[in-house]
């Protein structure tokens, strides 16, 4: 079924030597290439369906997407494949997308699997368990992603009552908040087994909402793999609890001179997030910003932060560290962080996003 598999072991060859040739940015230990081989992770929602206008892409506009990936020769793999890469340490091929799509929406089995069974692209869903086991209308039927999976389409897991995992119930203390996180995860992972004869062994947070707590539980449920709804690409710094997609959706994000941007970014690795994504306890941190992994990738002048309710702010390279002050208190329950710099061997643009989320 998936014909783009069949040109991707040439392109992991050619790659890997690439990758040899490349003169290191530096000297010394630790240092990296200008610039390496990167990934993007698209999620869908709804397709064609104009009752939810901010999850939904218009089938028109899906089309000219998966033509555009197949016209530039986009290598489209598996996600089982780019997690083995990750996990192996392999580099990973220019120009690699992974599709996936979440929640499970009738619209998946009769809008856009046609249009992805036509391109011979591979794809993952992942499955909000409870609308199917209760047969709600707007959800594919257990008999279509039965239907699917012995055609070759990766079902997934996206929790049983897709609530806002990292949001603590009033009331509760943080091991009972733990035990309904690992009592959710624990539910979906059994009908899925018994639905599609194996365990998931991937997770989509609901909502994209996370912090250490859900992360910790997510891993210790048995997932190989993480993923979130946090913009950016796949370099081989990424963290497998924390795999990045970009969001293809609505108005302005479902268009394409957004969906050409969002395939040319690159990973910008970060160390000592500040403040990491632990629950937020202090809403007044002094700085935001991070250590930058490979500051010598990067034009120096190009970086800038941005934070929810704050909107951009230049920043500043200083001893491999970027930051902004932050002189008043976070007043939002949850704000997204990204730190975006321009690659110097490339020109393209290098993010990383990270979540901070009051209890």
């Amino acid at each position: 079924m998936f014909r783009s598999r069949r040109r991707h072991s040439l392109a992991w060859i050619v790659a890997a030597l690439l990758m040899l040739l490349v003169p290191a940015a530096g000297s010394g230990a630790g240092t990296q290439p200008a610039t390496v081989g990167s990934a993007t992770v698209l999620i869908y929602h709804h397709f064609g369906d104009s009752r939810y206008p901010t999850t939904n892409v218009e089938l028109s506009a899906f089309r000219q997407q998966l033509a555009y990936l197949a016209e530039q020769h986009y290598h489209v793999i598996p996600l089982a494949e780019l997690i083995t890469l990750l996990r192996e340490k392999k580099p990973l091929p220019e120009k690699t997308v992974v599709i996936t799509i979440d929640d499970g929406y009738r619209t998946v089995y009769t809008n856009a699997w046609p249009l992805l069974r036509q391109y011979g692209f591979p794809f993952t869903v992942f499955l909000y368990t409870e609308g199917l086991e209760r047969g709600y209308s707007n959800y594919m039927t257990w008999a279509q992603v039965k239907e699917m999976q012995a055609a070759g389409v990766d079902f997934q897991d996206h929790s049983y009552f897709h609530h806002r995992l990292a949001n603590r119930p009033a009331g509760m203390d943080e091991a009972a908040w733990r035990g309904s996180i690992r009592d959710d995860l624990a539910r979906s992972r059994t009908i899925l087994s018994a639905r599609l004869g194996h365990l998931p062994r991937f997770f989509a947070i609901p909502y994209g909402q996370y912090n250490t707590l859900v992360i910790d539980e997510a891993r210790k449920a048995g997932y190989e793999a993480i993923l979130t709804q946090d913009g950016g690409a796949v370099g081989p710094d990424t963290d497998l609890f924390l795999v990045p997609r970009e969001p293809i959706l609505g108005r302005e994000w479902a268009t394409m001179p957004h969906f050409k941007e969002v395939l040319e970014r690159v990973d910008l690795p970060l160390a000592d997030l500040q403040p990491g994504i632990a629950p937020l306890v202090n809403r007044h941190p002094a700085r935001i910003g991070a250590r930058i992994v490979y500051p010598e990738r990067y034009d120096p002048e190009s970086f800038g932060i941005y934070v929810s309710e704050r909107g951009w702010a230049k920043g500043h390279l200083h001893d491999g560290v970027v930051a902004i002050a932050n002189p008043q208190p976070l007043t939002r329950p949850m704000n997204r962080v990204m730190i975006s710099a321009r690659e110097k061997a490339s020109g393209r643009t290098a993010v990383r996003f990270w979540m901070l989320i009051a209890p």
